[in-house]
């Protein structure tokens, strides 16, 4: 009833209500976002107060990384049997169920099961295969610039919650940290319950941008029966595509080179070398704000050029930032250059590797063939949590894992050339 009358009010101004849909799924992201990357803050406090060593915590946030990508085709699948609203409220309550539980943790499989499990699955539900099937649902043209807004979402979440995280943990303890975020998690669960909607029918409309057709008679053709295997059988479909490897492969260093290493890690690597949380949380943030313009301005970039190039200059400067870190010395001026060009291409792979899945395997199978390719982001994502906490804990030096993920970058950068362009058309607008 509310998302009706609001469309009919919109329409009436020439705006269409997929714009409200994108706002939402950009806070429901933005809030999910700053839940993942909280427990990066809080390393350390976790540590003094519990015992745990770095490589500890790193085991349960990785297990957290794990999951929050292998669900990513079961979200998709989520998303078409139970709708956008159920899904994204459902994933939210989770994430606040697990943020507030955990101030009252005591035991290290507490943080497994609260962090690790839960605030994984929770996330996981909301990632970045939401931003794919919002855009392709509600979208007919500028899908590539919504892709580019929601993805920015996660940068924003950063932007917004850690210094703030930082400054609680400085004051009042780590367990106020969570507060913020639990209750936006709280607030956007109402909005979205009030005005998603699944697909623009739902509320009389098409896709923005798509052009007003004659009712088709409808045809014979039974609907496709959705299962829990369907993402197990899209997976087997695109198996053998050297594309579908390639994006993957390439994924799996851009979450082992963002999420897992500089998200979950650099408050503490700052704390080696002398700066403390709210300053480090701060430049985190500056790379946000970097980001943000960045992953918009390669939404709009995806939609008019060559894909794959765009690819090739985002790793290999994400690669050649994060070679270079370890001698920025950690001052002022290197850690402000570092996070000028690593923050902004932190997510912008995201819009052209969608538009190249999109391109190369349709439409209709593109959430949950982004769904695996998301799930290697996110698997990179893991293996760099726990192996960088591995290395610290070790070697007592995040250098050896900066060197790895900053080389692992540039071979990504190389990989992505690899795919032919007649193989997509990836300049295609969709």
């Amino acid at each position: 009833m509310f998302a009706q009358a609001l469309s009919d009010w919109l329409r009436q101004r020439g705006i269409h209500f997929g714009w409200v849909i994108v706002a939402i799924t950009f806070l429901t992201m933005l809030t999910s976002s700053a839940a993942l990357g909280l427990p990066g803050a809080l390393m350390r406090p976790l540590g003094k107060e519990f015992g745990w060593d770095t490589e500890q915590i790193s085991s349960a946030l990785a297990l957290r990384f794990a999951l929050y990508g292998l669900m990513g085709p079961f979200a998709a699948i989520l998303m078409e049997r139970f709708g956008l609203r159920n899904v994204v409220c459902s994933a939210l309550i989770l994430v606040a169920t697990g943020l507030i539980l955990a101030t009252g943790m005591t035991r290290f499989w507490h943080l497994v099961v609260l962090w690790g499990i839960l605030l994984g699955i929770g996330s996981g539900m909301t990632a970045l295969v939401l931003g794919a099937v919002v855009s392709n649902r509600w979208f007919d043209t500028h899908r590539g610039l919504v892709i580019g807004l929601l993805t920015a979402s996660s940068a924003t979440g950063q932007l917004v919650f850690l210094p703030l995280a930082a400054w609680l943990i400085e004051h009042f303890g780590w367990r106020t940290a969570v507060i913020p975020v639990s209750i936006s998690c709280v607030v956007i669960t109402l909005l979205a319950f009030l005005f998603m909607r699944n697909v623009p029918s739902d509320v009389a409309l098409i896709p923005f941008g798509a052009n007003p057709s004659p009712p088709v008679a409808p045809t014979a053709a039974p609907p496709v029966r959705l299962t829990v295997g369907t993402p197990f059988a899209i997976l087997r479909s695109v198996a053998r595509s050297r594309v579908f490897w390639i994006l993957f492969g390439t994924f799996f260093v851009c979450g082992l080179s963002t999420n897992g290493l500089i998200q979950t890690h650099f408050i503490s690597l700052c704390g080696d070398n002398g700066l403390s949380a709210v300053p480090a949380a701060s430049v985190l943030a500056m790379m946000g704000g970097f980001d943000l313009v960045g992953t918009i301005m390669s939404g709009w970039l995806s939609d008019r050029y060559d894909n794959r190039k765009l690819l090739f200059w985002y790793y290999g400067l994400r690669g050649l930032s994060l070679l270079w870190l370890p001698y920025s010395e950690f001052t002022l001026y290197g850690l402000s250059l570092f996070a000028l060009f690593y923050g902004l291409d932190w997510i912008a792979t995201v819009a052209p590797t969608v538009k190249l899945v999109g391109a190369t395997f349709g439409r209709e199978r593109a959430g949950m063939v982004f769904g695996w390719v998301f799930a290697g982001h996110q698997l990179g994502a893991a293996v760099a949590t726990y192996g960088a906490g591995r290395v610290r804990t070790l070697m007592l030096t995040y250098n050896p894992a900066l060197f790895a993920a900053g080389a692992a970058c540039l071979v990504a950068a190389l990989l992505v050339l690899a795919i032919r362009r007649q193989t997509v058309l990836a300049t295609a607008p969709a």
